[in-house]
C-alpha cells in the first residue's frame, strides 16, 4: 500500500517536557486506556499495588510502575483487552500519624476532639494531600485505567472488608486473646512482624547478681535490657547444665522489687551464652512468653502503652520512659554492689517501621486470624505452577514463611481504618458480629458498643486484586488478574496474604505471575534513603532528561534479581537513545519531502543490506517477544536498543543514504519505503518501553493510518520467512571488514574523506558486499589476493582468520605521524605513573570510596591497553 506522509517539519532536536504533557493530556481525555467488558477479547488485568495514601513518588515506585506500564501497553497492543487499575492505600499508621501531628500543630489534642471529628479530619486531610502520588505517577506515563481509581477506604471496597471479617468469624478462624505482640510506642499501637525493622545497635551487655533466697550465693544473669527486670517471674538453666543442677527448684529473691522468684530449667537456654542463667520476663520477651506458657508462669506488663513503668513497679520507678528505668535500675544494681560487670555489645534491635523508634514487646488483648487452615492452599497453588513467582528463588522464601506461619494478629489501636465489626452488649455481654451494627445502635447512646479497634491495613489491602472491581460482571471477567509487579519485601504482608484471601474468598488464584523487582541502590551499593540525601526526587530527574529516558535507563540497568545500582548520570543511556531515535526520524522525513513511501515496494530492488534489515527486525521481534513472555524485561531492552541503535540507525540508515543518493526513482522510492517501515516497527516494538516519543514520532508519520495512538496499534509480529541467518552471517563479516577499516583510520589518524586501498587475503567476496566494503570504508581499491605478504608501512587486522591491509605510504606523513604517536606515547606514561602509585597505596584502596577505586582501576586498564595499541602503531611505522 501506498503510505500518505506528508511531509512535516520536525524540531532539530526532541523536548520530551512539550511532548509529555501533551500526550498524557490527549490519552487521559481520549480514554484510551479505560476497560469495559468485552468478551469478544480476552482480558489481561493488572491491579496496582496501591501506595499510600500519604505517600509521594519514588524510584522504586518508576520501576514498579514501570514494569507494569510495559506490560499493559505490550498486551493491549497483542489485542488483549487490557486493564490496569490504580489505586492507593489508607495507610492507617502512617495516615494517623500525620493527621495527629498536624492536629497538634493547631493546638487539637486527638483524645479532646473524639474519634468521629479525628476521622473527619483524616478525610479533610486525605481529599487536601492525600493521592499525590497518582498525580505524580502520570508523569511516568503510566496507562491506567483512571476511571477505575479505588481507594481502601471507598463505600465499597469498606463495605466488602467488613464481611471478609464477619465470614471469618463466623468460620471460627477469628479470635481475641490476650497475648503478647509487637508494639509501637509512637502510634500506641500492635505492628506485625513485618512491621518491624532489625538494625544493628551497639549497646551494653549488663551482668546482674541475683541473691538466692536464704544465701549466701547468688546467680549471674546477663541482659541488653536491665529495667525488665522488674517484671523478671523465674530466672531459667539449660538441664544439662551441671552447674545449675542442684539449684533448679530453688528461689531467687528479685533485687530492688523484692519478689520471689523460681529458678527452672528450660532447654531453651543457651548454656554457653553470659553465665548460662537468663532472666525470664514473659510480658516483655517473645523467648522469655513461650518459656512462661511452658512453665505457667506469672505474666506482669510494668511498661503502659507509651513504654512508661506502671503500677506493677516499686513507687519509685513509676511514669518513668523506659530508658529512663534501665540508668535508675543500673542505679540501683550498683548501690547494692549487684552489678558484676558492663560489656559493650552489639545487638540487632527490632524497630517499628512507621514510628521509628525501638518497639516494645507488650502483653496486649488483641483480635487475631488463624493462618494455618488458610496457609496450606495457599502454598499448594505456589508449589504446584498454578501462580509463578519471576525469579522462581523466592518460592523457597514463601515456602518457609507458609510453613512456619503464625497466627495474625489484625487489630490496631488506631482510629482511622476498617473498624472491627463487633459489638458487645454492656447489660447483657452478647457479643454481636455482622456487617451492620446491631438494631438501634448509636454510639455511646445505646447498651451495645462497638470494638475500638481497626484492622491491620494489610488486612484490607489482602482483599486488593477481586474488591477492586465493583460488580460481579467486572469481577467475573477480570479476575484472576494476570501479573502482579510488587517488591520481595511485601512477599508476607501482602503477596502470600492475597493468595489466601482469592482462593478463600474467589475460589480462586488472585494472579498467574508474580515478578519481584529488584532494590535500587546508590552507585556505591547504598539502600537509597532521605537520611543519606541519595535519593534523587524522580519528578526532578524527569523535568531534567524526561519521562522515556527515566524509563528505558532503569529498565536497561535492572537484571532480574539483581539490585540495580543507580546514578542520575546513568540517565543519559536513555536520553541518548531519544536524541539517536530522533535524527533518525528527521532523516527520513527531509527525504520524505522529496520521495513517496510505498509499501508495496517492501520486497521489491532487495540487496543483501535489504534482507539484512528485515531479517534482524523480524529475529529481533521474536527475541523481544520470548524476552517480555519470560520476563526477561532487561535483556528485552537491551535487544531493542542493539538492534535500533547499532543496527538501524548507524548501519542500515547509511546505506540508505547511498541508495538516495545514486538509485532510480523507484530505487529511491523502495529504499525509503523499506527504511520507514522498519522504522515503523521499531516505534512498535519500543512503545512499551518508551511511551511518549514513540507517541510523538508516530503522529508524524503514521497518524495517518487512522489510529489514534500507537498504544492502540498493532504489536509487531514476527514473520520467519524473512528470518535468514545466513544473510545475517555474512553480512556480519561485512561489518567486521569495515569496522577493523574504520579502526585503522583512527589510529593512523587518516582524514574521514581520504580513500584509502585495502587488500584482504581472500580469493573473493560477493560484489554486493564488495561494494558495501568501499562505500563504507571509504576505499579507492579494494583487491582480493590469497598469497599476498603484507606489504612495507601498511596496517593490517584479522577478521574472522582473514587478514586485510591497508598501505600507509602516501597517505600518511610517517615522520609526523611518528612524532605523534611518540608524543601520546609519553604523556600516557607520564599520566600512569601518579595512578599506578595512587592504586599502589593500601591506604587509599582500603579507606577511599569503592566506586571512585574501581574508576581509578579502571582508567589504569584504559590507559594500558591504549598505551599498548600506540606503542604496536610505532613498531609498525618503524618496521
Amino acid at each position: 500500500m501506498k503510505l500518505n506522509v506528508i511531509y512535516k517539519e520536525m524540531p532539530k532536536a526532541y523536548d520530551p517536557s512539550i511532548s509529555e504533557d501533551k500526550w498524557i493530556k490527549y490519552w487521559e481525555e481520549s480514554k484510551l486506556y479505560e476497560s469495559r467488558v468485552d468478551y469478544s477479547k480476552k482480558p489481561y488485568t493488572i491491579v496496582i499495588p496501591p501506595p499510600n495514601v500519604t505517600g509521594i513518588l519514588t524510584m522504586g515506585h518508576i520501576l514498579n510502575n514501570t514494569i507494569q506500564d510495559v506490560y499493559i501497553r505490550y498486551k493491549r497492543m497483542q489485542g488483549y483487552n487490557a486493564c490496569w487499575v490504580p489505586g492507593t492505600d489508607h495507610a492507617s499508621i502512617a495516615t494517623e500519624a500525620k493527621v495527629t501531628a498536624y492536629l497538634k500543630e493547631k493546638g487539637i489534642e486527638k483524645k479532646q476532639i473524639g474519634r468521629e471529628k479525628f476521622l473527619e479530619h483524616c478525610w479533610e486531610w486525605t481529599r487536601l494531600y492525600g493521592g499525590i502520588i497518582t498525580k505524580q505517577l502520570r508523569k511516568l506515563g503510566v496507562s491506567c485505567d483512571w476511571s477505575r481509581e479505588r481507594f481502601t477506604m471507598d463505600d465499597h471496597y469498606y463495605r466488602k472488608v467488613i464481611e471478609a471479617f464477619v465470614k471469618l468469624y463466623k468460620k471460627g478462624l477469628i479470635y481475641r486473646g490476650y497475648r503478647l505482640v509487637n508494639w509501637c510506642p509512637v502510634s500506641k499501637s500492635a505492628i506485625s512482624d513485618e512491621e518491624v525493622i532489625y538494625k544493628q545497635t551497639q549497646g551494653k551487655l549488663w551482668h546482674l547478681r541475683y541473691p538466692l533466697k536464704d544465701s549466701d550465693r547468688y546467680l549471674i544473669v546477663a541482659t541488653t535490657r536491665p529495667e525488665t527486670m522488674l517484671g523478671d517471674t523465674a530466672v531459667a538453666v539449660n538441664p544439662k547444665d551441671k552447674r545449675y543442677s542442684d539449684l533448679i527448684g530453688k528461689k531467687i529473691l528479685l533485687p530492688i522489687v523484692n519478689r520471689e522468684i523460681p529458678i527452672i530449667a528450660d532447654e531453651y537456654v543457651d548454656p554457653s551464652f553470659g553465665s548460662g542463667a537468663v532472666k525470664v520476663t514473659p510480658a516483655h520477651d517473645f523467648n522469655d512468653y513461650e518459656i512462661g506458657l511452658r512453665h505457667n508462669l506469672q505474666m506482669i506488663n510494668i511498661f503502659t502503652s507509651e513504654a512508661r513503668t506502671n503500677e506493677n513497679v516499686p513507687e519509685d520507678l513509676r511514669n518513668l520512659d523506659r530508658y529512663e528505668a534501665r540508668k535508675k535500675v543500673i542505679e540501683k544494681f550498683q548501690e547494692l554492689d549487684l552489678l558484676e560487670k558492663v560489656e559493650d555489645y552489639a545487638n540487632n534491635v527490632g524497630y517499628s517501621e512507621r514510628g521509628g523508634v525501638p518497639i516494645e514487646p507488650y502483653l496486649s488483648e488483641q483480635w487475631f486470624l488463624k493462618m494455618k487452615e488458610l496457609a496450606e492452599p495457599a502454598l499448594r497453588v505456589v508449589k504446584e505452577g498454578k501462580i509463578k513467582f519471576y525469579p522462581e528463588h523466592w518460592i523457597k522464601t514463601y515456602e518457609h514463611w507458609m510453613t512456619n506461619i503464625k497466627d495474625w494478629c489484625i487489630s490496631r489501636q488506631l482510629w482511622w481504618g476498617h473498624r472491627i465489626p463487633v459489638w458487645r452488649n454492656k447489660k447483657t455481654g452478647e457479643i454481636y458480629c455482622e456487617v451492620d451494627p446491631p438494631e438501634g445502635f448509636k454510639e455511646g447512646e445505646s447498651d451495645w458498643e462497638q470494638d475500638l479497634d481497626v484492622l491491620d491495613t494489610w488486612a484490607s489491602s489482602w482483599l486488593w486484586a477481586h474488591e477492586v472491581f465493583t460488580t460481579e460482571e467486572d469481577q467475573k471477567y477480570y479476575y484472576p488478574t494476570d501479573l502482579l509487579v510488587t517488591g520481595p519485601d511485601i512477599i508476607f504482608f501482602w503477596v502470600a496474604r492475597m493468595i489466601m484471601a482469592g482462593l478463600e474468598f474467589m475460589g480462586d488464584i488472585p494472579f498467574r505471575d508474580v515478578y519481584y523487582t529488584s532494590i535500587i541502590r546508590d552507585i556505591q551499593g547504598r539502600k537509597m534513603s532521605k537520611s543519606l540525601g541519595n535519593s534523587p526526587d524522580p519528578l526532578d530527574v524527569i523535568k531534567d532528561y524526561g519521562a522515556d529516558a527515566l524509563r528505558f535507563t532503569i529498565l536497561y540497568i535492572a537484571s532480574i534479581g539483581q539490585d540495580v545500582l543507580f546514578s542520575v548520570e546513568k540517565c543519559e543511556i536513555g536520553r541518548n537513545f531519544c536524541n539517536k531515535l530522533w535524527n533518525a526520524a528527521r532523516f527520513l522525513m527531509m527525504n520524505i519531502e522529496k520521495i513517496e513511501v510505498d509499501y508495496n515496494l517492501l520486497n521489491k530492488h532487495s540487496d543483501i543490506a535489504d534482507k539484512w534489515i528485515f531479517s534482524k527486525l523480524n529475529s529481533t521481534i521474536k527475541n523481544v517477544v520470548n524476552a517480555l513472555d519470560k520476563y526477561e524485561i532487561n535483556n528485552a531492552v537491551k535487544l531493542i536498543y542493539d538492534f535500533v541503535w547499532k543496527e538501524y540507525c548507524d548501519w542500515y540508515i547509511e546505506i540508505m543514504k547511498n541508495k538516495i543518493a545514486h538509485g532510480s526513482d523507484e530505487q529511491k522510492t523502495a529504499a525509503l519505503s523499506k527504511a520507514v517501515y522498519v522504522f515503523e516497527q521499531s516505534l512498535k516494538l519500543l512503545h512499551p518501553f518508551m511511551p511518549f516519543i514513540t507517541e510523538e514520532l508516530w503522529s508524524y508519520f503514521f497518524s495517518q493510518k487512522n489510529s489514534k495512538s500507537i498504544s492502540i496499534d498493532e504489536y509487531p509480529k514476527a514473520d520467519d520467512s524473512y528470518i535468514d541467518e545466513a544473510v545475517e552471517k555474512e553480512f556480519e563479516f561485512l561489518q567486521k571488514i569495515v569496522s577493523s577499516i574504520r579502526v585503522i583510520r583512527g589510529e593512523n589518524n587518516i582524514h574521514p574523506a581520504k580513500k584509502i586501498d585495502v587488500t584482504i587475503k581472500i580469493d573473493s567476496l560477493n560484489e554486493n558486499i564488495s561494494s558495501y566494503i568501499k562505500s563504507l570504508a571509504k576505499i579507492e581499491n579494494l583487491t582480493f589476493s590469497k598469497n599476498l605478504i603484507k606489504p612495507k608501512l601498511s596496517a593490517s587486522a584479522i577478521v574472522d582468520g582473514i587478514e586485510l591491509f591497508a598501505p600507509l605510504e602516501g597517505i600518511i606523513d610517517i615522520q609526523a605521524e611518528r612524532k605523534r604517536l611518540i608524543k601520546e606515547i609519553e604523556k600516557l606514561e607520564a599520566a600512569l605513573i601518579p595512578l599506578q602509585k595512587k592504586l599502589s597505596n593500601r591506604q587509599f584502596v582500603e579507606n577511599a570510596p569503592a566506586d571512585i577505586v574501581l574508576k581509578e582501576k579502571e582508567k589504569e586498564t584504559l590507559w594500558k591497553e591504549n598505551l599498548a595499541k600506540l606503542k604496536e602503531a610505532l613498531n609498525m611505522l618503524n618496521d
